[in-house]
């Protein structure tokens, strides 16, 4: 699509808004910024993008109605939505009955982007399977860009993007609801559990928006799954594309497994990849990720022994799971990426001591029944606040469990946890929740954990 000197639409003046802004200035385009908050900054807004000398960017905050809207809709080519913007607002569907596509950054992004794309989705370890994944393609290629959810704009990278270059990119739901061509060499699905349906509404929807990552991939393109999820071993039969599982549970005659703690590959032949004791990666859902990225990689082409040096060599990634210190014959794991149930079963399932649960945030519409079962004798007391603090403790009592606290402030939180833990305890904060409402995002509710726990 040529957008040269034609007006588009970025619906949203967060990182992917103000990212996808500079990509249009940079093809010409005449780009318009559009966020319903009228509270917002517009000269901050502006300062951000950093135009160039010459260009202009206009700037439209609150509501639009009426003619004001109907003008800009004749005006425009193309409308690009943020992730975090529902698709399916008054307004969005409004220029969609206009007849103007509606892309999202991603989709942006890879039109006018060039090289091989491996992208990854799931409900849980994208963002260690990303990192991971985009270490190995480092080590193996020269121009390696890590995009996407894992927090940088794939359309900050795609300017920079050349016929050599290895795009690995975290998709989420919400960035495939608005893909039209977008289309991986190598995909993941890593596993699908509910998540988000305060957005997707359906369990269906939800499922749809994540299987769009291999809409249009075709046989030559492979399509890696998680055999043991019960919704990715399904979409392996529907996928066009060449089907790679991979397994922690069972030996498969073509994927990728577990076998007497050791990662197997058996594609093109049996190769042992390493012991799952030389990963610097805890738990089953780690072995999982990294056998993820190793099905990727290798289908891609990637010699095993660099694939096999850099799992070794492999640290984690910040706020899943993450070994702050120990203090006073305590530990303290910072895993606020565990932003909904299932990611934060995967946290206490890693604990292997006694363990005091920071839980709550935002409300998502989740349930909390799996999580608080998986406690399994191992949590012996859940410190609870946000909006969900009431239905989780609910939800803990109706199951038998009667060890909560309840905390005003995150600090207060922090200080009951602190008073609870006895040496050879651990002290976790695995939420359950997305962090909104209390702060702008998981990484900072972490990197306040780890700023309480080192002031100890």
């Amino acid at each position: 699509m040529d957008i040269r000197e034609k007006k588009v639409l970025v619906f949203g003046s967060g990182i992917s808004g103000e990212s996808a802004c500079r990509l249009l200035l940079r093809e010409g385009a005449e780009v318009v910024l559009y966020d319903g908050n009228d509270r917002l900054d517009r000269e901050e807004i502006l300062a951000k993008i950093s135009p160039e000398e010459g260009q202009n960017v206009e700037i439209l905050l609150g509501e639009l109605t009426g003619q004001q809207l109907e003008g800009l809709l004749d005006e425009l080519s193309l409308v690009v939505m943020s992730p975090g913007v529902p698709t399916d607002l008054p307004i969005v569907e409004q220029m969609r009955a206009h007849g103007l596509p509606i892309w999202g950054e991603i989709e942006l992004a890879y039109v006018f982007g060039r090289g091989d794309v491996l992208a990854i989705t799931g409900t849980n370890g994208k963002t260690t399977t990303t990192a991971l994944l985009g270490e190995i393609m480092k080590n193996y290629k020269d121009s390696v860009f890590v995009v996407g959810n894992i927090g940088n704009p794939y359309t900050s990278a795609a300017w920079e993007t050349t016929e050599e270059s290895v795009v690995v990119a975290e998709i989420s739901s919400f960035q495939l609801e608005t893909i039209h061509t977008f289309h991986p060499k190598v995909s993941a699905v890593l596993n699908i559990t509910p998540d988000h349906l305060n957005r997707h509404h359906t369990m269906q929807a939800y499922i749809e928006a994540k299987e769009r990552i291999a809409e249009n991939q075709t046989a030559e393109d492979v399509c890696v799954l998680n055999y043991e999820d019960e919704e990715t071993r399904a979409f392996g039969e529907k996928t066009g594309a060449q089907v790679l599982y991979f397994s922690s549970r069972r030996k498969l005659k073509k994927g990728v497994y577990l076998e007497d703690g050791n990662i197997i590959c058996d594609i093109d032949e049996k190769i042992p990849v390493c012991s799952v004791d030389e990963l610097n990666i805890l738990g089953t859902h780690n072995h999982e990720n990294a056998m993820a990225a190793v099905a990727m990689a290798y289908a891609y082409g990637t010699p095993m022994e660099i694939i096999r040096k850099t799992l070794k060599e492999f640290q984690g990634v910040a706020h899943r799971i993450e070994f702050v210190a120990e203090k006073n014959g305590v530990a303290y794991y910072n895993d606020s990426k565990g932003t909904n149930p299932d990611a934060a079963i995967r946290g206490i399932q890693a604990m292997n001591r006694p363990t005091v649960l920071i839980g709550g945030g935002y409300d998502k519409e989740s349930s909390y029944d799996e999580w608080i079962q998986a406690f399994d004798g191992k949590v012996k007391k859940l410190v609870l606040l946000g909006a969900t603090r009431e239905k989780i403790a609910q939800t803990a009592r109706r199951l038998g469990f009667n060890e909560i606290e309840m905390a005003d402030t995150f600090e207060e939180a922090f200080a009951k946890c602190v008073e609870c833990a006895q040496p050879g305890d651990a002290v976790l904060l695995s939420p359950a929740c997305a962090s909104w409402g209390m702060f702008k995002n998981y990484e900072e509710r972490g990197d306040k954990f780890k700023e309480l726990v080192n002031q100890l």
